[in-house]
């Protein structure tokens, strides 16, 4: 088997060691026998819809946001969709975030017209907000794992508000989360994901990292259980978090 991975805009929305989630995805396969092919796209190129298995969409500041904007508005707007629609994971961080929702409004400038494929949308807020991130799973993802939590590092003072048709990623236990007001971080819709968790956020999160690898092998394989790999490390991180910033977490 293969897994395809592709990291969109990489040398521009790469904030935060972000594509240290990518180097998780690659190895994670590695290390089962299934062989990952990476793509990087940029400015100018065009997706295949058909050829990846999984997108990776990091972070960036308002700089890099407006010309990955102008970019997908051309043409790889309506790729991601209609990769999307044929069983295609994106999993997306903070900047990439918030370009898969409708729109980002920055302090100046018009709107950074996004993608549309999560139900949310993102303004500029006046207030920073910079500090660990600890949530609870929402349970109807099922992500079967040691732990119900997702623990990351949040870099943002953009805040992201959902939509009926977006439903939240987990509920924040620490930290600002999607906008800092009403408990919720990230977002998923269907096979795309997105949330505020640098860090980078698979390597501490691994149930989460085979959680998206098992949706992607999907669209090519049908169901595949996932070889258990040895993931002490992986979580020793995740629980230093844990014990430092939610401890009742760590003994439940």
């Amino acid at each position: 088997m293969e897994l395809r991975i592709v990291h969109l805009y990489y040398n521009l929305m790469n904030t935060y060691g972000d594509d240290g989630n990518v180097i998780c995805l690659k190895k994670r396969a590695l290390w089962r026998g299934i062989e990952p092919k990476i793509k990087g796209v940029t400015l100018g190129d065009q997706i295949d819809p058909d050829w990846a298995d999984i997108y990776f969409f990091g972070g960036g500041q308002d700089k890099q946001q407006i010309a990955v904007s102008k970019d997908l508005v051309k043409v790889n707007s309506k790729l991601l969709k209609e990769t999307a629609r044929g069983g295609a994971v994106i999993f997306s961080i903070c900047g990439g975030y918030q370009l898969l929702g409708h729109y980002y409004k920055p302090h100046q400038g018009p709107e950074l017209k996004g993608v549309g494929l999560i139900d949310v949308t993102t303004l500029a807020g006046s207030r920073r907000m910079i500090q660990n991130v600890v949530l609870a799973i929402n349970p109807l993802l099922e992500i079967a794992g040691k732990h119900k939590t997702l623990v990351g590092f949040e870099n943002h003072s953009g805040k992201t508000f959902l939509g009926r048709d977006a439903t939240p990623l987990g509920e924040v236990i620490l930290g600002g989360g999607n906008n800092g007001e009403d408990k919720t971080e990230g977002a998923f819709q269907g096979n795309v994901f997105g949330c505020y968790l640098h860090g980078s956020c698979l390597p501490k999160n691994p149930h989460f990292a085979d959680f998206l690898i098992q949706k992607a092998l999907k669209r090519r394989y049908g169901i595949i259980e996932l070889k258990n790999l040895d993931d002490d490390l992986e979580w020793q991180a995740h629980e230093a978090i844990l014990e430092k910033f939610a401890p009742n977490y760590l003994r439940e």
